[in-house]
């Protein structure tokens, strides 16, 4: 990891020895996508790719921010109105907002960050940027939150200092990852579970069609909107405790059927059939039964495909091979619009289906797809 770059980078830009470090991962998501802002189950993972940040307090009331990756340096205080014109920064900016709304003190600081959460492929590189700084600042500053609360300074600077109306899902992972352990969240209750994770002769491998997605966009929103829509409908024709999707069922759904749009329909039966696969999947995991999960998340990949439509011609293809090869479970992961495949591969298949996968995909599009192993890995955390 880039830990002493950062470190060495630091020091050269604020001209002081480094501070603090902290660390925190990206993630995977086995199955349960785009359930997390329906009250839905989700099922992610920390993984061995993270941002680490080197952090000092400067004794005055700016924050003086250097990114490595992007060898570019921003500053502000942090009041309101000096929101940074860097997109990047704002994931900083809004993290200390939101500490600041909750009553938290802060003084100025100086920092600089890297990362190896691969951008625009789905594993959540902004949530990693903001969890490192709400679990930094919480610690350095001794504010006591709690890391459930951290969580929602997270989603909460997405939703009004970048502009996505995201779930808890992205940050949870990051904060509360356990190495070899995947995590059921229930993202109403915030109950969780952990469990153990070990597919013996299977590799878990994320195939990037370096296809950037941007949640940002109106497409993701507006799903957000068909989702709340259908519920809403369902609430106000004979089911008065409705709050999300996930309290539907198909039969609730089919009542109102008439009542929807063709497209708000099609999006909440993606999210009604995904919370089934989600218990399905906990229960085949406490079996280690990693057929049974593969085939709900083949059928994931369908639904997002064609009902929730955050597919594209790449990942559909990339999906279509892994069946082709016998890949045990493959599908599109994360919000969607490009990004990776998550495949669940048994190891004398792997070699075949990188070369065939590589080779094709090179021959459809133009490039091959980038290629990442992951190990699930620990979440936030001081490194030194």
């Amino acid at each position: 990891m880039k830990t002493n770059i950062v470190k060495e980078q630091f020091t050269i830009k604020f001209g002081s020895p480094a501070g603090w470090v902290y660390a925190s991962p990206g993630r995977i998501n086995l199955i349960g996508e785009h359930t997390d802002y329906n009250g839905s189950f989700v099922f992610p993972g920390a993984i061995d790719k993270r941002v680490v940040a080197v952090i000092r307090k400067n004794g005055t009331g700016k924050v003086r921010v250097w990114s490595v990756d992007l060898q570019d340096y921003a500053e502000f205080s942090m009041e309101e109105s000096d929101l940074p014109k860097a997109s990047w920064a704002r994931y900083i900016f809004g993290v200390c907002r939101e500490i600041i709304k909750r009553g938290g003190r802060l003084v100025g600081f100086d920092t600089a960050f890297a990362g190896d959460v691969p951008l625009g492929a789905g594993m959540s590189s902004s949530a990693a940027l903001e969890s490192t700084y709400a679990f930094a600042l919480n610690d350095m500053f001794s504010l006591g939150i709690d890391k459930f609360e951290l969580a929602r300074i997270g989603q909460a600077t997405e939703h009004h200092y970048v502009g996505v109306k995201c779930g808890i899902m992205d940050q949870f992972a990051s904060l509360f990852g356990k190495e070899g352990n995947l995590i059921r969240l229930d993202t109403r209750s915030m109950e969780y579970k952990y469990f153990p994770f070990h597919p013996q002769g299977y590799k878990l491998v994320l195939l990037d069609t370096a296809v950037k997605h941007e949640l940002a966009s109106s497409a993701y929103n507006k799903r957000r909107e068909s989702c709340e829509n259908a519920a809403r409908v369902v609430r106000e024709n004979g089911y008065p405790t409705v709050e999300f999707l996930r309290d539907v069922t198909m039969d609730m759904l089919h009542e109102v059927k008439d009542k929807l749009s063709e497209e708000d329909f099609k999006r909440a039966k993606y999210v009604v059939e995904e919370t089934s696969r989600v218990l399905v999947v906990s229960d085949a995991l406490e079996r280690d039964d990693y057929e049974t999960v593969g085939r709900m998340m083949y059928l994931t990949h369908e639904g997002m495909s064609r009902l929730y439509e955050v597919s594209c011609q790449e990942l559909d293809f990339l999906n279509r091979i892994a069946k082709e090869c016998g890949v045990t479970g493959s599908r599109v992961m994360g919000g969607g619009f490009g990004g990776c495949t998550i495949n669940l591969v048994k190891d004398h298949l792997y070699g075949t289906f990188l070369e065939k996968a590589q080779e094709q995909f090179a021959r459809q599009f133009g490039h091959e797809p980038k290629v990442y192993e992951v190990v699930i890995s620990d979440g936030a955390r001081r490194v030194c």
